[in-house]
């Protein structure tokens, strides 16, 4: 009664004590449209479900017949049901209970959902609808780790996660060649700080949101370079030594870069005997006898490893 009551005074304007009256019964029925929404924008992860919330009123006299979301609203055209719209069946879910509170839920968000949402009323008056713009903007984010990429033995590094958009107080986890990290590691908001680099701290790192941990960003390298580590020195034949037969010794490491330099020395002697990652003595006799160790070299630093020569007579 009461909206087709507005409908007549909008076609023929009544006398001015017949105007105020009809507003003050408006204004103390309460009977107007508004429309509230919880959040005005929401950042969601890529592949999570995301829930949007909001409250109405409307017109105590006109029937809401129909209610639905829709997106990216075009002035002066009728825009159709979410549910209705290619690539939503199936992942779009209303909520409306008798206090006229509303909530859509949309399942598995894409990056292509990055829209304007807005809900719809509709009454049994032609004139009597309500479109609640502007809206909920959805941003659709994924997780990406920051990494320096490389850094030297002794450093420090930072590793960041990073998104798009805000997320709503977010905590963020850290896993290393796909394990979590443990909490001696500093993390600190969204990024996670290496103090003291060494060669145990390279690996594959990403990163996810607690509560999230099924949609974990994509893995990046942290690379540390260092000096020669475990250098060893073999020798080939490895049985008994005799004067006349020939050895080689080989000289391995695990260098980052790799090495690129092996030099080799004989203890008691000043200079190099050889180079190369094998040196070899031919015809050997017990004036070789000794402790040989090769020099490992790369652009971070060097280091030694050493054997013992032994000829039998």
């Amino acid at each position: 009664m009461l909206c087709r009551l507005v409908m007549s005074l909008r076609m023929a304007p009544p006398p001015p004590l017949l105007l105020v009256f009809l507003l003050m019964v408006v204004g103390a029925s309460g009977a107007e449209w508004s429309m509230n929404y919880i959040q005005q924008e929401i950042c969601s992860l890529n592949g999570s479900t995301v829930f949007m919330n909001g409250s109405f009123t409307h017109p105590d006299n006109c029937r809401v017949t129909q209610k639905f979301w829709v997106i990216d609203v075009v002035p002066k055209q009728e825009p159709p049901d979410l549910r209705t719209v290619p690539g939503y069946s199936g992942r779009v879910e209303y909520f409306v209970d008798d206090q006229n509170n509303f909530a859509l839920k949309l399942s598995n968000v894409m990056k292509k959902d990055n829209h304007e949402y807005c809900f719809r009323v509709l009454t049994d008056v032609e004139d009597q609808k309500w479109m609640g713009t502007p809206g909920i903007k959805l941003r659709v984010t994924e997780l990406h780790v920051e990494s320096p990429g490389e850094v030297t033995e002794g450093e420090s590094a930072v590793l960041t996660c990073k998104t798009t958009c805000s997320l709503t107080d977010p905590t963020f986890i850290w896993y290393k060649d796909g394990r979590p990290l443990t909490t001696e590691m500093i993390q600190k908001n969204q990024q996670l700080h290496l103090q003291t680099v060494s060669s145990e701290d390279a690996g594959s790192y990403s990163c996810a949101v607690r509560g999230s941990e099924h949609l974990p960003s994509t893995a990046q390298t942290l690379r540390v370079r260092h000096p020669p580590k475990s250098v060893s020195v073999s020798i080939s034949p490895s049985g008994g030594i005799v004067e006349g037969s020939s050895v080689t010794l080989t000289c391995s490491s695990d260098g980052d870069p790799p090495v690129e330099n092996y030099t080799w020395f004989k203890e008691g002697r000043d200079s190099p005997v050889g180079s190369g990652q094998s040196f070899s003595i031919i015809n050997i006799t017990a004036d070789h006898t000794g402790l040989y160790y090769c020099e490992a070299q790369n652009a971070v630093g060097v280091q030694n490893g050493s054997v013992m020569i032994g000829v039998q007579r």
